[in-house]
């Protein structure tokens, strides 16, 4: 089984305790490449940590949370193996990955509650990537 690679700015912090205690219950393992408080912080210090395990294939997937989840996706996807996808519905996150392959699952933090989260990353753990015509057009990202 895959660890699964988690990080957060404050924003992000406690709905990622959340989400670590929704990984144990489900037994599924997780590295946590912090923050370890919501004092306030830098998310990008914590994307790089995570896109870099990624795609070293120390971990894989990785979910990240911001408040809004922008900045973070922005800064996991300067990574040339990152494909994070940014959602905050079941469905969105179960076409990121059938169709997108998405590696990084992104949660808006400050607007999404810890059941909606569970939901999302539910979807985005079961549904695999579709291939295909979806394939090529991965490719073509570079």
């Amino acid at each position: 089984m895959s660890v699964i690679g988690l990080c957060s700015d404050h924003a992000g912090f406690e709905l990622k305790e959340a989400i670590k205690r929704l990984l144990e219950a489900r037994g599924l393992p997780y590295k946590d490449f912090g923050t370890y408080s919501s004092e306030s912080c830098d998310y990008p210090d914590y994307a790089h940590m995570l896109a870099h395990a990624v795609e070293a294939g120390e971990v894989y997937p990785g979910i990240a949370l911001c408040g809004t989840g922008n900045g973070i996706a922005i800064t996991l996807n300067r990574h040339s193996g990152i494909r994070a996808a940014l959602c905050w519905k079941g469905v969105l996150a179960s076409l990121a990955r059938a169709h997108n392959d998405a590696n990084v699952l992104v949660l808006p933090a400050r607007f999404i509650s810890e059941e909606e989260a569970a939901g999302v990353i539910g979807l985005f753990l079961e549904t695999p990537f579709e291939g295909g015509r979806h394939r090529r057009r991965i490719e073509k990202i570079g």
